[in-house]
């Protein structure tokens, strides 16, 4: 039996949107992975290091998915929900999950780290980076690349500007820092929202798609958007993605 309009928004309006797991909308919406593969990539940066810092931790999902962890591994998050959620899978494996504000400056000695890795920061903090990774450590991290999901923003906000997180530019504030960028790759990825619901619970938990996004603020565009994927079929966007590596000069690399 079809659901309702009523019904699709009751259930993704209640649903704990905590940590990054997106299970919630299997069989409702769909996202193409890049090609790189970030999760194995990091595994293999992981086996070599033995002092690793993970930054933005959301609720520890890519470490915890990881098979073996470094000797010290430290993570770092802000949202307190999240935070908990961190500790419940990280702690049992002997890693440090560390309350941090995602502002400068990290609270970590200089040059202790093989390895700073951070999956979709919401802000990198390049000189600080710099400053904790050792000679020859490397930062290694999957980022949101510019206008992702711009689909979903212009139909909610009208245009707008979503050029700001560039991989150039990230290549050139890492240069500035220090930092020598050995790989960099972007990829645009399609995306298909098959229900209101789905829409409703990613906007929900990426906040920075429809800033101030609330189902009573966008009742009529939501109904609108309901409606035409009932006639139509999925709503489609993409989003993209980008990989950079960069290594702090001297030492022997990670």
């Amino acid at each position: 039996m079809r659901r309702t309009y009523d019904d699709l928004v009751r259930e993704a309006s209640t649903v704990s949107v905590d940590g990054w797991d997106f299970s919630w909308l299997d069989g409702r919406a769909t996202e193409e992975r890049p090609s790189w593969g970030y999760s194995r990539l990091l595994a293999e940066r992981m086996s070599a290091a033995r002092a690793v810092l993970d930054i933005q931790t959301g609720g520890g999902e890519i470490l915890a998915g990881l098979p073996t962890l470094p000797p010290v591994t430290v993570a770092t998050e802000s949202w307190p929900p999240n935070l908990k959620l961190a500790a419940s899978r990280l702690r049992p494996r002997g890693a440090w999950v560390v309350a941090d504000d995602e502002e400068p400056r990290l609270p970590f000695a200089s040059g202790v780290f093989d390895l700073v890795s951070s999956r979709h920061p919401v802000v990198t903090w390049w000189e600080e980076i710099a400053r904790v990774l050792r000679p020859g450590g490397s930062y290694f991290s999957q980022q949101v690349g510019p206008w992702s999901v711009a689909e979903l923003t212009h139909y909610f906000l009208g245009p707008h500007d979503g050029s700001g997180r560039d991989p150039e530019r990230a290549r050139a504030a890492a240069e500035a820092a220090g930092l020598q960028v050995v790989d960099l790759r972007s990829e645009r990825l399609r995306m298909e929202f098959h229900d209101i619901g789905a829409v409703i619970y990613f906007l929900r938990k990426v906040i920075w798609i429809v800033p101030g996004f609330s189902v009573e603020r966008y009742r009529d565009k939501l109904r609108a958007l309901h409606e035409r994927i009932e006639a139509e079929g999925p709503f489609v966007a993409h989003s993209a993605r980008f990989l950079i590596e960069a290594r702090r000069p001297g030492g022997r690399a990670a």
